[in-house]
């Protein structure tokens, strides 16, 4: 089996915006929620796109975690600010309010969201669209999604579904890590399991196929976030990023941010030929040292290894990514460590990412492994059968 590997010519929603008469737009006053990925196939932003619509009225810009222009670092909260080419309010998600309040919403018909995700519950900006779905169903506020790519394709899942009770910024609501979604078919999926809907439509891809990733929309590609330079990164990403929940650095702060993984404690060699003594398909890795620039082990020489995706068809990016928890767990037992949770009561980071605490218990022994990788393959079909009504587009491998 190979993927299909011709490349096509796909319309973004953003690129459809301006053909369509929509009537969420039409003689309205629109929010835009977006960043520096929402760009059109001829690299026009969609906060041009939306400020020179003939019959709308563009009101106020609203920014997610890295901010309107990409510029911050993860993690970092901000507040309110003032477009000054536009002089309207850009206003903070990201900060002391993760969901619009009425304040930002009013005088607003409508909110258009326009981001390139990455297809991993992770990634905030699909908790965004979550929060803002609920805002809008709450204020009755319309949601226009102009829909776009999954980096990775709509075909595969992975990764066990958050559990209830352990909804945070980066998993707000019960998916596997891993959708095989775009984010307009998440956004009416969501919308459809809420207990009160909000007005939502999404405006389609033209030229998408389920089979197709980034590189082959011929799409221009900006970075998502400051550590998701390339495609190589969000293929890895799904897996590499527990370790956000570990002392181990996943790779911030040098070039290949989860990539690359180490610790000032960790035999890079030693490491690298467990890992490939397991077998996992389509991987390889090898041992490299890197000094962190910033974060974990900053200026700290750190042996380590960096991940070689080998066949990106075989890879599973979960699996491999329990797998390098489970045996840094038994190697350096008596330096690995999960990292504390956030605030005094809550739960640890790593059950965040998670979404539940059996990775956490189970993750060391052979036995656990072996169980959590099945219940979460159990997970992702039960997921494949959930999403199937609200797929908006078809494809599939060339055999």
């Amino acid at each position: 089996m190979s993927a299909n590997k011709v490349t096509g010519k796909v319309l973004t929603g953003i690129d459809r915006l301006a053909q369509i008469d929509h009537p969420m737009i039409q003689g309205r006053s629109v929010g835009l929620i977006t960043n520096p990925t929402g760009i059109t196939r001829g690299f026009q932003s969609s906060v041009e796109v939306c400020a020179s619509l003939p019959n709308a009225r563009l009101c106020a810009l609203f920014a997610c975690e890295h901010g309107i222009q990409g510029q911050r670092q993860a993690g970092i909260r901000f507040d309110n600010e003032i477009d000054e080419k536009l002089g309207i309010p850009i206003y903070s998600l990201y900060g002391v309010h993760k969901k619009p309040t009425l304040a930002m919403l009013e005088g607003i018909d409508t909110l258009i969201f326009d981001i390139q995700d990455l297809g991993i519950r992770f990634f905030t900006y699909v908790s965004t669209l979550i929060y803002v779905l609920e805002a809008c169903a709450e204020h009755d506020i319309s949601l226009l999604v102009l829909d776009r790519p999954n980096p990775l394709g709509g075909l595969l899942c992975e990764g066990g579904i958050l559990q209830p009770g352990y909804e945070s910024m980066v998993g707000a609501w019960g998916m596997p890590i891993r959708t095989g979604m775009t984010i307009g078919e998440l956004a009416f999926m969501v919308n459809a399991n809420m207990a009160q809907h909000c007005k939502l439509d999404v405006i389609r891809m033209e030229g998408w196929r389920r089979e197709m990733e980034f590189p082959q929309t011929g799409l221009p590609w900006l970075l998502p976030s400051p550590n998701i330079p390339s495609m190589e990164t969000v293929r890895v990403y799904a897996g590499m990023c527990f370790l956000e929940g570990t002392n181990v650095s996943e790779g911030r702060g040098t070039t290949k941010p989860f990539e690359w993984f180490g610790a000032p404690w960790i035999d890079g060699d030693k490491l690298s030929k467990a890992l490939n003594g397991v077998g996992l398909p389509g991987v390889h890795f090898h041992s490299v040292y890197a000094t962190p620039m910033f974060a974990k082990h900053k200026g700290e020489l750190c042996g380590g290894v960096r991940l070689f995706v080998t066949d990106p068809i075989q890879f599973q990016a979960v699996t491999t990514g329990l797998f390098v928890l489970h045996l840094i767990n038994q190697l350096y037992s008596d330096f690995f460590e999960w990292l504390p949770p956030f605030r005094e009561g809550g739960r640890p980071f790593i059950d965040l990412l998670a979404g539940g605490d059996l990775l956490r218990y189970e993750i060391a022994s052979e036995k656990g492994l072996k169980c959590l990788v099945q219940r979460w393959e159990e997970d992702s079909e039960k997921w494949k059968e959930l999403r199937e009504p609200f797929l908006l587009y078809e494809g599939g491998y060339i055999q």
